[in-house]
């Protein structure tokens, strides 16, 4: 039998893990959201995952045809923009931060440590949770030499 979801949560917050912006645009909407769960899948094609909770707009959205997202990794003095991304909900969540796009028309962050633009490759259902992966469209790191933002044990953290 499965361990509960509490001992789950409890074991994975000790993971740390690098902490994202994940923008989507889905016909004439946008929104965002902040993710942790991101990784690197393969360099040829260039593929990244993101995971998404079925109970979020964002997998609404993902989930209509022609559906493209970006992904801004951000730096290390970036965690209120973070945490307006994970919590604002009645304002503008991109209000804050210099946005632009480039080819799929996802928002992308000017200041991130990088930034992925990415169409839909793939999708796979996982319990709770969808996993997309994305074909890289274009990339960019306008901060290469800033330390990212991390997250672990619940609380925001530096390298070092």
């Amino acid at each position: 039998m499965p361990i509960t979801s509490e001992a789950y949560r409890d074991a994975m917050r000790h993971f740390p893990s690098g902490v994202t912006v994940v923008t989507i645009k889905a016909g004439d909407e946008i929104h965002g959201l902040t993710v942790s769960a991101f990784a690197s899948v393969s360099p040829v094609p260039p593929l990244i995952m993101v995971i998404i909770d079925h109970r979020h707009k964002a997998y609404q959205m993902l989930e209509q045809d022609g559906a493209v997202f970006a992904v801004n990794i951000l730096r290390h003095d970036q965690a209120e923009l973070s945490n307006r991304f994970a919590w604002v909900k009645d304002e503008d969540r991109f209000a804050e931060g210099n946005w632009t796009t480039a080819i799929t028309g996802a928002p992308l962050l000017q200041e991130a440590l990088a930034w992925l633009d990415c169409t839909i490759y793939t999708r796979v259902v996982a319990g709770t949770h969808t996993i997309y992966i994305g074909e890289v469209q274009a990339s960019d790191v306008p901060q290469p030499d800033t330390e990212p933002l991390i997250y672990w044990n619940r609380d925001y953290r530096a390298l070092g």
